[in-house]
């Protein structure tokens, strides 16, 4: 199964726009992140509809952040993103009369449950703020910054 690197991805491009003055155009995003600018486009329609980034087209448009990264969580972005599947794993539905499926699934689906409360908490806790001052100590310690 693929990964859905969505979140990773939008996390990176935010923390880049904080440091850029001006308006990021969807093909600048696309170099950056060696992929097409439809797909930013796309990508970062839901950030806007949430109120995080704004766009603006013609001369001089792009996408702008308009929120600080202090009031921006990564759960905020992830839900923005249309929260995406954490976890590749399903439950069985082969018969939903047997017990034994029926034992399985509860467990299973217990613990993701669980495991998904727990990652959503963590990514509630965290301002694009505090990923911006953990880039900023690496790259204090090593002077390179990937655009």
């Amino acid at each position: 199964m693929r990964t859905d690197n969505r979140l990773s991805r939008m996390l990176h491009v935010l923390i880049h726009m904080s440091a850029h003055e001006g308006a990021a155009t969807s093909e600048a995003i696309a170099r950056m992140l060696s992929t097409n600018p439809v797909v930013v486009r796309r990508t970062m329609a839901g950030l806007r509809e949430a109120g995080y980034v704004r766009s603006a087209k013609g001369h001089n448009g792009g996408w702008e952040l308009i929120r600080p990264l202090e009031e921006i969580t990564m759960a905020d972005v992830y839900r923005a993103l249309g929260s995406p599947h954490l976890f590749a794993l399903g439950l069985a539905d082969d018969d939903r009369t047997c017990l034994v499926e029926k034992a399985v699934n509860a467990r299973i689906a217990g613990t993701l449950s669980s495991a998904r409360a727990m990652i959503l908490d963590s990514f509630g806790s965290m301002t694009l703020a505090d990923l911006r001052a953990d880039f900023e100590t690496r790259l204090a310690k090593t002077p390179h910054d990937c655009g």
